[in-house]
């Protein structure tokens, strides 16, 4: 297993990485992520939906409280998050943590999600993002997110 960008301990061991194995995986989830910000920022939804599986679960902020199930109903639910975004709203990530292990990973980060003026009134103001992966024939999907905000 990887964590943080390093490789096991022990290479001798069946199905051990190597360290200069390690970051493939991690760059390939951090590049994923990445990419997946920039479209949400621009508002583009086949960017958002690529490299998610068809059984995605998200929990997100706004409801169904249950969660949205499926590729198709996750796609429904951006539209309006796009138009809000399109009045000048920021999402940009600020930190990201990436846990990366052969066939599994996680990650979390904090994303600057707010208009100018909430942002100026709560500057410290950051969505919080989790995200479960699996690798699938050696591509990395998203099968799981969870979008929250903290409760004052």
């Amino acid at each position: 297993m990887t964590t943080g960008g390093r490789g096991t301990l022990d290479p001798g061991e069946e199905g051990a990485q190597t360290v200069s194995d390690a970051p493939t995986d991690e760059a390939q989830i951090r590049a994923l992520i990445t990419q997946w910000a920039a479209a949400v920022h621009r508002g583009d939804l086949a960017g958002v939906l690529a490299d998610h599986a068809e059984d995605l679960v998200m929990f997100d902020v706004p409801p169904p409280h249950d969660g949205i199930r499926g590729l198709a109903a996750y796609g429904a639910a951006w539209p309006p998050f796009f138009a809000w975004q399109a009045q000048g709203a920021r999402f940009d990530i600020d930190t990201l943590d990436i846990t990366a292990g052969t066939d599994v990973a996680y990650a979390h980060a904090l994303v600057r999600c707010a208009s100018p003026e909430e942002l100026a009134a709560h500057p410290t103001l950051r969505l919080r993002l989790t995200f479960g992966l699996r690798k699938e024939r050696g591509r990395w999907l998203v099968a799981h997110e969870h979008h929250s905000f903290p409760h004052d």
